[in-house]
Parts: C-alpha cells; sequence; structure tokens
C-alpha cells in the first residue's frame, strides 16, 4: 500500500518542522540575552585577592 510511506513523509515534516521551530524560538531568546547583556552596564571588578577592611 502507499498509505505508510505517506504517513512516514508527513510525519518526517512535522518533526522537521517543529525543530524549526524550537531552534528559532531559542536563538532569538538567546540574541535578546546577548543584547541585554552587551547594553547593560557592567560594575566594577574587584582586584583579584582584594580584602575587605
Amino acid at each position: 500500500m502507499v498509505l505508510w510511506p505517506v504517513v512516514a513523509l508527513v510525519g518526517f515534516l512535522v518533526l522537521t518542522g517543529l525543530v524549526i521551530a524550537m531552534g528559532t524560538s531559542t536563538t532569538a531568546r538567546y540574541e535578546r540575552e546577548q543584547r541585554a547583556a552587551a547594553s547593560a552596564p557592567r560594575a566594577a571588578a574587584e582586584p583579584v585577592g582584594a580584602r575587605a577592611v
């Protein structure tokens, strides 16, 4: 029968679309976080070995 190759193809396409959608949203979130981190002011670094008095 021709049914099982059609079902396999449709399943493959659905899973491929799901992977692409998940990757797109994850990439967008990563880029948003990177832009926010780049534009945020950074606190002054404490020298290594410095002790509070």
